[in-house]
């Protein structure tokens, strides 16, 4: 779905065939519908650890793209239990995925990541975490969170630094917009927690500006959240002088 259309408030029931992923939606004469993504997949290549952690734990700890297509796709199953739910949107290469998860061993997790050598290096991490409680797709987040995520079943949601899209251009691009918070507020639990965090200074305004505004949240620009761990990715937005913004917002 694009970014910034308005969210359509459904769940799959376990007989129907869940609507198209992103990039797999044509028009009735064949042509590909173009749509506004919240990110671009980089490079698929793996390293030599990489592909070592990818052999040994992705049939265990991904759900394959194609499985989600399937009618009667059940998230619960792919855990194997009926648990909380973690949901994080951009896990990156895993370093805060494995310990938070750790952390929570009574909790599910779904690390909703599209970067393939990223997923791999996460899944080295969750195995060194010993957190078995993690499980990776590679489907478009907001596309993911509307149709594979049962509405009111998320305890907390994590955005840690999503790409800024920092030219204006491509500010349609973010994944923070009034739509798509509209639709995080629907799978929160009551009294649920979005956590969210950026390095960049214009991104921060636009995601006040957006939860603010959201009916369903109450929270702002809190203190950084202790459980978190200092990634690599934040220590280079530390080096290159840009201040981190935490903010935590609270579903009524």
């Amino acid at each position: 779905m694009q970014q910034g259309a308005s969210v359509r408030m459904s769940h799959m029931c376990p007989e129907q065939t869940p609507p198209a992923r992103p990039h797999q939606r044509f028009t009735d004469d064949g042509r590909r519908i173009r749509e506004v993504l919240s990110y671009s997949r980089r490079g698929s290549r793996f390293t030599p650890s990489q592909r070592e952690a990818w052999d040994a734990h992705h049939e265990a700890w991904v759900i394959p793209d194609e499985a989600v297509d399937a009618a009667g796709f059940r998230l619960a199953s792919w855990f194997g239990r009926e648990a909380p739910l973690v949901v994080e949107i951009g896990s990156g290469v895993g370093e805060a995925t494995g310990v938070l998860a750790a952390g929570r061993p009574a909790y599910d997790v779904l690390a909703l990541e599209v970067w393939s050598p990223g997923v791999a290096a996460s899944l080295a991490e969750v195995a060194a975490a010993g957190a078995d409680n993690v499980r990776f797709c590679s489907v478009d987040a907001v596309w993911a969170v509307e149709h594979l995520v049962r509405p009111g079943s998320v305890v907390e949601l994590w955005t840690f630094f999503p790409d800024p899209w920092p030219k204006t251009r491509h500010h349609k691009r973010r994944l923070v917009t009034a739509s798509f918070a509209a639709l995080a507020v629907s799978r929160l639990a009551p009294g649920g927690t979005w956590r969210l965090a950026t390095d960049w200074a214009g991104y921060a305004d636009q995601m006040r500006t957006v939860l603010d505004a959201e009916p369903g949240l109450t929270g702002g620009v809190s203190e950084r959240w202790a459980e978190r761990p200092v990634t690599k990715f934040e220590r280079k937005g530390l080096e290159a002088g840009r201040a981190i913004v935490d903010l935590t917002y609270t579903r009524a």
